[in-house]
């Protein structure tokens, strides 16, 4: 179901840089086709490395961070994956996120703020439901999901700029097309990794539970993030919003856009957990 997945998400990807391309004649078809074939391949293999390198994470050090260490091999062990590479984002807000593409290049990434936040039951139910978005094999998904569309924001600015300012200057209406394909194409792109981001969510949230073996650890540290994302929002981007275990921001516009559900829903399933 996975491979289905992301051979739908790729060609729903691809098919918006195919029309954001020809809506700028022969020459941005030509600029998106190159896009299209460079990213689809790049963030195959390497979107782990770009979504870890745009947040600037750190290996986390075993003698530096040893308790998430421990939680993470006595997790794994029990369910029998490999250990995930660990890394820290230096950032104040509480959030974590999983990314690779399968169990044996996954890595796991917690904000410096959670570490500080969550105590030892909570941390271990973070980490267990990051755990479950490798095990349920998702986290191919959710990072090709940021990848592209970062990639298709970039390209609908490459191509809109060079609309307004001479490439379609010849063409009627070129610069007011070049301005609403600015503003489209990126909510497009929110739209499709909506689709691929809310039920995973519920999934990986009972999956770790029952990994840890009782909810009660995840649904305090879900109540504690909830709360610090109004208080202090992590320093996220939008297109890799879905990736992390509770929406980075709320309210304001990006409320309409929410790539999660709702929390009050997800507590009161792992409520009903047994």
């Amino acid at each position: 179901m996975n491979g289905f997945k992301t051979t739908l998400l790729l060609g729903a990807m691809t098919g918006l840089f195919l029309a954001i391309g020809s809506s700028f004649g022969n020459q941005g078809l030509f600029i998106a086709l190159v896009f299209a074939a460079v990213f689809n391949f790049g963030s195959y293999w390497f979107s782990d490395k770009i979504v870890l390198r745009m947040y600037r994470a750190q290996p986390a050090d075993p003698a530096q961070y040893p308790r998430l260490h421990e939680i993470v091999e006595r997790l794994t062990s029990r369910a029998g994956l490999p250990k995930p590479a660990l890394y820290v984002l230096p950032d104040d807000g509480a959030n974590a996120f999983a990314t690779g593409r399968n169990p044996s290049h996954a890595a796991v990434a917690v904000t410096s703020g959670l570490l500080g936040m969550m105590d030892e039951q909570e941390l271990e139910g973070v980490v267990a439901h990051e755990l479950a978005h490798i095990k349920n094999r998702d986290i191919l998904i959710s990072s090709l999901a940021a990848t592209m569309a970062g990639a298709v924001t970039m390209l609908a600015r490459i191509i809109g700029y060079s609309a307004m300012f001479g490439g379609s200057r010849d063409r009627d209406g070129g610069g007011l097309s070049a301005l609403a394909m600015m503003i489209v194409a990126p909510l497009a792109a929110m739209v499709i990794q909506m689709a691929v981001s809310r039920t995973r969510e519920y999934k990986a949230d009972a999956t770790g539970a029952a990994m840890v073996g009782h909810p009660q650890g995840l649904m305090s540290a879900l109540q504690k993030l909830e709360s610090s994302a109004r208080r202090r929002p992590t320093n996220a981007s939008p297109t890799t919003a879905h990736m992390f275990i509770v929406k980075p921001f709320s309210g304001g516009l990006m409320g309409l856009f929410s790539t999660h559900p709702p929390m009050e829903e997800r507590i009161r399933r792992l409520g009903a957990y047994r």
